[in-house]
């Protein structure tokens, strides 16, 4: 194997290519103790210890860091280990380290993040924004159902009441034209016509 290139990512890192393609990123200093420069040949023994030990811990503790400042979807964590230049490779072990610790657990993901939304948002939105993720939709649809089902109250009807509120919604004084306008912004933030129709009976009736 040869060094076939070394190009300079920033200050202290350099990308490395071997036979002409990417294989990793190494501190200067690491290319300094491993003797790497550019048209020299790297023994495999060498290349094995840079990719099994040294870089296969540091994309598993990159992986710990991340998770620990905030929570990532598997998809999530995957392009950040991936913008971090680590090999294919490095990026599966670190994914599946964190998972067998359950560090990364996209259903624990979607079910906090469906029960803090739960009030404030539509369901069909907050589907799209965790299919977005890359949280599986069957996985979002069982959380989605288990969650609403537990609400003894419709969490939807609520959010659209209160937007019919704040947009001053006055069944008596709307004609079609400002209702029909009403209706469209609240199909845009993903309600359903079935549900929007109801909280307005709802609020005509001034039942809710």
């Amino acid at each position: 194997m040869i060094v076939s290139e070394i190009v300079e990512l920033d200050k202290k890192r350099c990308k490395v290519f071997i036979d002409g393609e990417y294989a990793f990123v190494l501190y200067k200093g690491e290319l300094r103790d491993y003797c790497i420069k550019q048209g020299a040949e790297i023994n495999e023994s060498v290349y094995e210890e840079i990719i099994s030990v040294v870089l296969s811990k540091r994309a598993k503790l990159r992986a710990m860091n991340l998770l620990q400042k905030k929570d990532y979807t598997e998809k999530q964590l995957r392009e950040k280990l991936v913008e971090g230049q680590y090999p294919e490779k490095l990026v599966d072990e670190a994914i599946e380290y964190v998972k067998s610790y359950r560090y990364l657990d996209d259903e624990r993901f979607a079910r906090d993040y469906i029960t803090y939304r739960i009030s404030d948002r539509s369901r069909a939105r907050i589907i799209q924004d965790l299919v977005g993720k890359g949280v599986d939709k069957d996985l979002i649809n069982e959380i989605a159902n288990e969650l609403y089902d537990e609400e003894n109250q419709d969490p939807e009807l609520s959010q659209i009441t209160t937007l019919l509120n704040k947009k001053h919604y006055d069944p008596k004084n709307c004609d079609f034209k400002d209702k029909q306008k009403i209706m469209a912004f609240l199909a845009r933030k993903g309600y359903s016509m079935e549900k929007i129709r109801k909280a307005m009976e709802l609020v005509t009736s001034s039942d809710y």
